[in-house]
C-alpha cells in the first residue's frame, strides 16, 4: 500500500508519461469508457506507472488551486484486507482482483499548505510578488474562516474532479476501471490510518484489466439529454 499527498508540483517528465501513454485518442477514450468488475488477477501496475498516471490526476482543477485531495493506493494483500473490514462484499472481486484500488480522499485542512505552496511557486518565478499576495490575502481569511461544511464540500468537489481525470488517464494507458462506493464512509479514514477529522472518503476506483476470461460487462444506457438540460 503506498499513501500518496500530492500538493503542489506539476512539474513532471512529459517524455516518460508519454512512454507510457498506449491511447492518445479523447473521443475513444471518452465515449468507451465504462465499469469494469471482473478484473483479469495476473495484471500488475507497477507503482512507478501508477505514480505517473497520479501525475497526470493532479492536473485536475481545484478550488483556489487549492488541491483539496489525498490519494491511498491499496496494491498488496495487507491493503486489500483493510478494504473488507469495511467496503460491502459485492464490492469484494473488484478490490481482489484488481491490479490496484486507489481511495481519493478530501483534505479539509488543505489551505494549511496553502501558503508554502504559493511561495514556492513565487520561488519559481511563476508568479508575481503581487499575484502571490493577493491570492493569499484574498483566499486564506476565506478558508482560515470557513465552516467545516465548506471545507467538507470544497475537498469532495476537488477530489471528484481528480478520480474522473483518473478514470480517463487510465484509459489513456490501457486500463480499466471501476469507481466503488460501496462502503462504510465512517470508518474509511480510520481503517486506513487518516484523521477522520480532516479527511473525507470520496470515491474508490479499482484499476486494471478486464478479465479475458469473464463475460463482457454490461453496456449501460444514459437518459435522453432533452430530459437533462434546458436552457435560458
Amino acid at each position: 500500500m503506498i499513501l500518496l499527498n500530492y500538493v503542489s508540483d506539476n512539474n513532471f517528465d512529459n517524455r516518460r508519461i508519454i512512454m507510457a501513454i498506449v491511447n492518445n485518442d479523447f473521443h475513444q477514450i471518452l465515449t468507451e469508457r465504462h465499469s469494469v468488475r471482473r478484473f483479469d488477477p495476473t495484471v500488475k501496475i507497477s507503482r512507478a506507472e501508477i505514480k505517473e498516471m497520479l501525475q497526470e490526476t493532479i492536473t485536475a482543477p481545484s478550488a483556489c488551486n487549492l488541491q483539496a485531495w489525498k490519494f491511498i493506493v491499496v496494491d498488496t494483500d495487507e491493503g486489500r484486507k483493510k478494504l473488507h473490514q469495511y467496503f460491502m462484499k459485492f464490492n469484494f472481486p473488484q478490490i481482489d482482483n484488481s491490479s490496484a484500488v486507489v481511495l481519493f480522499f478530501g483534505n479539509t485542512l488543505a489551505f494549511k499548505k496553502y501558503s508554502q505552496l504559493w511561495h514556492s511557486m513565487y520561488k519559481a518565478k511563476n508568479v508575481t510578488k503581487e499575484a502571490m499576495e493577493a491570492a493569499l490575502n484574498t483566499f486564506m481569511p476565506l478558508y482560515e474562516k470557513a465552516p467545516k461544511e465548506m471545507l467538507v464540500a470544497d475537498s469532495m468537489v476537488d477530489s471528484s474532479l481528480a478520480a474522473m481525470q483518473f478514470m480517463l488517464v487510465a484509459r489513456e494507458h490501457g486500463y480499466e476501471t471501476n469507481a466503488m462506493a460501496g462502503y462504510d464512509a465512517g470508518k474509511a479514514a480510520i481503517v486506513m490510518g487518516l484523521d477522520p477529522k480532516q479527511y473525507v472518503p470520496v470515491m474508490a476506483i479499482a484499476i486494471g484489466k478486464h478479465d479475458p476470461k469473464a463475460d463482457a460487462e454490461i453496456t449501460t444506457t444514459r437518459y435522453p439529454l432533452d430530459d437533462l438540460v434546458d436552457f435560458e
